[in-house]
């Protein structure tokens, strides 16, 4: 392998993406776009859950219980209800997500020792919010119990809970490391999905065909520009994400920057294995979304818990890379974990790198016809 040739394969592609406006639009604008639009839209933070009460006691205690669930921040009162038949009324309308029932002798029961029953109707058809207000209204009831009931009583074990990594809770933290990864598995194959394709349907493979330059080489020289511009897209977009979404960076940059290319490697592969595969643009990056974008999404652990899937998904899920830098991303930004912990992760993305410019290599051909 000469690596003038290698250097020049990678100049007169350098030269025709230049040229291609549209493509360095979509190199360096779309992921930003993508990091604002998915950063923001998709959230499973829930701020403020729509609630109606029923307050069937109507005494001092009964509304200082209420008033602790609207202090909480979490639930906001939009209906005041007569009868408990228009809680079932309003959670039908969808004009509530959720109804709090006090029962009528909730005061005499407090004052008796007893422990009345307070009822919270929630909506299921929005599994997510329906667990996260069940979740907040444990919460919150309990704490106003422990403290209803602390002069009478001394709980004999005090729990202390401590939140490490992401001690607010707050969804975004968790999930722009890993929308990272999905973002740039989509982007460099879709960009290198483009470059083999694009010789054969201008007719400038035959120019190529003719030169001494190996396989190898074309591979290696196409896929460096965009590797650098790889680079650069995941800069702008973990300072995007520290700065708009307030996301720390704990970890070893070069660590990062490291396993970060490796997956870029294998995405950039993968690209131009489909692109000289396939031999056209519109096929090749049609096959490069599917082949990303749906895996990086639902088999990554970007949103979804792996290990709640059924066994058969989790053991595909082993075949997707985005599920390995979704690992990495996490581990470095939010815990400062290094290579002794994500070796794994890093093996597994030496792999894929190897399998990406292995295949490239192997279907990309030189001969005409």
């Amino acid at each position: 392998m000469s690596l003038g040739r290698l250097l020049a394969i990678a100049r007169k592609e350098a030269l025709q993406l230049r040229r291609d406006r549209r493509s360095l639009l979509l190199a360096f604008l779309l992921p930003l776009l993508l990091l604002v639009f998915f950063g923001y839209a998709v959230t499973l933070d829930v701020a403020e859950i729509r609630l109606a009460v029923l307050d069937q006691d109507r005494t001092a205690e009964s509304r200082r219980l209420i008033e602790a669930v609207v202090a909480s921040g979490h639930f906001g009162v939009e209906r005041w209800l007569e009868g408990y038949g228009e809680a079932g009324e309003e959670l039908a309308a969808g004009r509530v997500a959720a109804a709090l029932v006090v029962p009528p002798r909730y005061t005499r029961d407090l004052a008796a020792g007893k422990r009345p029953a307070v009822q919270l109707l929630v909506d299921g058809s929005d599994a997510n919010t329906a667990t996260i207000a069940l979740g907040y209204a444990e919460a919150i009831v309990a704490a106003h119990g422990a403290g209803v009931t602390a002069a009478r009583v001394t709980p004999p074990v005090t729990a202390r809970i401590r939140i490490r990594y992401n001690p607010e809770l707050r969804s975004r933290v968790m999930m722009v490391p890993a929308l990272i990864a999905v973002i740039m598995s989509i982007i460099a194959a879709m960009l290198t999905a483009l470059t083999i394709a694009r010789e054969w349907e201008r007719g400038t493979m035959e120019q190529l065909a003719a030169t001494p330059v190996g396989r190898v080489e074309v591979v290696l020289g196409k896929l460096l520009p965009y590797a650098v511009i790889g680079v650069i897209d995941v800069t702008i977009t973990i300072v995007a994400g520290m700065f708009l979404f307030d996301v720390p960076l704990r970890g070893s940059i070069p660590l990062l920057a490291l396993l970060t290319i490796l997956f870029l490697t294998g995405a950039l592969g993968l690209g131009i294995f489909l692109s000289a595969a396939l031999r056209s643009q519109m096929l090749a990056t049609q096959a490069a979304m599917i082949a990303t974008y749906l895996p990086a999404v639902l088999l990554s652990g970007y949103i979804f818990d792996i290990g709640s899937m059924p066994p058969v998904v989790q053991g595909i899920t082993y075949l997707i890379p985005a599920r390995y830098f979704v690992t990495v991303a996490r581990g470095i930004f939010l815990k400062d974990v290094g290579l002794d912990v994500l070796w794994p992760e890093a093996l597994a993305m030496v792999l894929f790198a190897t399998a990406g410019l292995g295949l490239a290599t192997r279907f990309f051909r030189k001969e005409v016809g």
